[in-house]
């Protein structure tokens, strides 16, 4: 039988060996410190706070931050931009660029919602 880390260490807090998925539901989140330079790709709820120089691909729903500071072409179903964004969006249900957000580039997407004070330049298609 594999031991599991509170049995190993006595936390029982601890995750045991082999457990590595995230919790069903909970979006994962890219911190305020970490750049990233190349293709983010992934089947579940991200959450940028920190820095992206590249692609993005998504199948589930992309949130921008206020702290978030994105250089990539987007491909998701749904995305809310409250940080910075230049590049390109192609979005299968919603862009949405809140009070906060500041965007330069193209949208590709059924539903685009613009808050009063959003900062954007580019064309929506």
């Amino acid at each position: 039988m594999e031991e599991t880390m509170e049995e190993k260490f006595g936390n029982k807090d601890a995750v045991p060996k082999g457990n590595n998925a995230p919790q069903e539901g909970k979006p994962t989140i890219i911190g305020e410190s970490i750049l990233i330079r190349g293709e983010v790709a992934g089947e579940e709820d991200l959450i940028i706070k920190g820095k992206i120089e590249g692609t993005v691909k998504l199948k589930k729903h992309l949130t921008i931050d206020q702290t978030g500071d994105v250089k990539a072409d987007i491909n998701t179903s749904e995305i809310v931009v409250s940080g910075k964004l230049n590049g390109n969006i192609a979005a299968t249900s919603r862009v949405e660029i809140t009070k906060e957000g500041k965007m330069n580039c193209d949208i590709k997407s059924p539903r685009v919602i613009l808050a009063d004070g959003a900062l954007f330049r580019g064309k929506i298609d």
